[in-house]
């Protein structure tokens, strides 16, 4: 009701206009009707019979009737284009309203709203309605590289695509930005209808697209979510496939998925574990673990890797596996890292000063220019020695800006802090990276020396890693040795140092410290540095 009086009140001058002027022309006509008659009949009959003429007043007022009426006529006309240009400004606007001008698809609150009356179709027919949604993948890298209308472009070929691809009833939307919705209804004994259109989707937008002359690549991640399976409205529908597409994504993109109630656990375990996160890094619940590293020709304990523990208060020892991918979606990795470098260098202070630590950095992390600056602060902070800490990066990280990271290791070189190529052997291998970055080791991957022994393939790839150590006077570390027979062969390879649960699973800093109080590891005030010596016949595990 407050709508139709809202819209009388907007409307009302013009519709009060437009009565009068209506009721000005009919009193017009009446008169001229009334008068008219009488006029014209006394003027023929003076003209042709030589009777009285037309009184003086009936004719004035027979002119000005005729002008009313002429005057009505002029007035309906413009009033009749003043509507029809309002009509077509309302047209516009609703357009406008419910469609994406660049694609001219429905938008977000169009497509829930036709989307609503689809899904109540579907059930009355007894059919399913498929809820595809689809996201470009790398869009955000085009836009960065070729500006805006370049990219504007790619959509609509995008979007044009699309449409050609849909069943003759069908729903396309822009959800906005690089993601796009459809929907249609299909037989339910018959989802392989639904699968040959997300198939040819994806493989429509794996191919080049033309836009603005230039030849761009993408492809898209899409998500399929059927109405039929535990939804009870469009917005459960749409969520479902929402989800399924960020499960494409993971998966590896440039794929189809469809919507399972499991990926709906995982994403709820997920959050929990992200909201959860935000809370743990300030209050110290992720916690350094310490890998033993050691020597290979003389058996000695050589330093530690530090790793990432999660000591839940109700949830217990989570693994790293499970949050360090969330933090690096979230942006929290860097606090995380720094906090855990804290904890390590305050913990490793009073340790026999041989040992060092060996600390990752994620590729997230590379992206920061202060990065270099960060850590030197916290090792001032701590009062640990650079010359002590070892910052491992994987090679994968380095394709992102290749500059940026030389700027953040040379900052460190600087200090004294070392350097090492981790994971060698499981991306490019590239020689160019060992020329351009002044690595001190290079550490092989834990895949390639677990299956040392078994896999001959494994066996020369470690031979070869080891002998380009030794051609670049690079030191190699071996990663994953699990037994003696391990250790034994990468000994004799000449691989410099080694780690693994063959010398004793990652230790908390209380379990660290007994240990090294075990060895005479620990600085005393008052006594000198012992030195990292084994007695005879003493076990180096612990």
């Amino acid at each position: 009701m407050s709508l139709e009086i809202e819209d009388t009140n907007r409307q009302g001058p013009a519709s009060r206009a437009s009565l009068l002027t209506g009721a000005i022309s009919v009193a017009a006509i009446l008169l001229f009707v009334g008068t008219g008659s009488s006029v014209l009949a006394k003027t023929i009959k003076f003209y042709f019979e030589g009777g009285e003429p037309a009184d003086r007043t009936l004719v004035i007022a027979l002119l000005l009737n005729v002008a009313l009426i002429l005057f009505g006529w002029r007035r309906h006309q413009a009033l009749s284009e003043e509507v029809r240009i309002r009509a077509a400004a309302e047209e516009r606007a609703q357009v406008l309203a419910s469609r994406d001008p660049l694609t001219g698809f429905l938008n977000r609150r169009s497509i829930a709203e036709e989307g609503a009356a689809m899904f109540t179709r579907a059930a009355r027919r007894r059919k399913a309605m498929a809820l595809v949604m689809l996201d470009l993948d790398h869009f955000k890298t085009i836009n960065d590289m070729h500006g805006h209308a370049v990219g504007d472009a790619l959509l609509r070929g995008v979007a044009a695509e699309i449409a050609s691809m849909m069943p003759p009833i069908a729903l396309t939307a822009r959800l906005g930005g690089d993601e796009f919705a459809c929907a249609f209804l299909f037989d339910p004994a018959e989802p392989v209808t639904v699968e040959r259109i997300a198939e040819k989707l994806v493989s429509r937008m794996a191919m080049p697209f033309e836009a603005e002359g230039l030849k761009l690549h993408v492809s898209c991640s899409l998500g399929i979510a059927r109405s039929d399976f535990d939804c009870a409205s469009i917005d459960a529908l749409m969520r479902s496939a929402d989800i399924a597409m960020y499960q494409a994504k993971k998966s590896g993109r440039n794929r189809y998925a469809w919507f399972d109630q499991s990926m709906e656990r995982e994403l709820q375990v997920r959050n929990e574990l992200e909201s959860g996160l935000r809370l743990a890094i300030p209050r110290q619940e992720i916690v350094p673990y310490f890998e033993q590293q050691i020597d290979l020709a003389s058996g000695r304990l050589h330093g530690f890797e530090v790793l990432a523990r999660w000591e839940h208060p109700t949830r217990g020892l989570i693994s790293p596996d499970l949050f360090i991918p969330i933090a690096e979606e979230t942006g929290m990795i860097a606090d995380l890292s720094l906090s855990i470098m804290r904890q390590a260098f305050l913990a490793a202070r009073d340790w026999d000063p041989a040992l060092t630590l060996s600390i990752n950095i994620s590729p997230w992390q590379l992206r920061d220019a202060w990065l270099a600056q960060k850590i030197i602060k916290v090792l001032t902070e701590t009062g640990f020695p650079a010359s002590r800490l070892e910052v491992e990066i994987t090679e994968s990280s380095l394709f992102d800006n290749l500059p940026l990271a030389q700027s953040i290791v040379g900052s460190l070189k600087n200090q004294g802090v070392r350097l090492a190529l981790d994971d060698f052997g499981t991306g490019y291998s590239s020689l160019a990276h060992l020329r351009a970055l002044p690595f001190d080791r290079i550490k092989i991957d834990k895949s390639f020396v677990i299956s040392l022994n078994e896999n001959a393939n494994s066996a020369a790839i470690v031979h070869a890693i080891v002998g380009l150590g030794e051609s670049l006077n690079l030191p190699i570390t071996a990663e994953g040795v699990e037994d003696g027979e391990i250790e034994a062969r990468l000994r004799a390879l000449g691989c410099a140092k080694a780690q693994g649960w063959f010398y004793g699973k990652p230790l908390s800093m209380t379990a660290v410290r007994r240990l090294l109080a075990e060895r005479r590891l620990l600085l005393q005030p008052a006594a000198t540095p012992a030195a990292a010596t084994l007695i005879p016949g003493q076990r180096l595990v612990g």
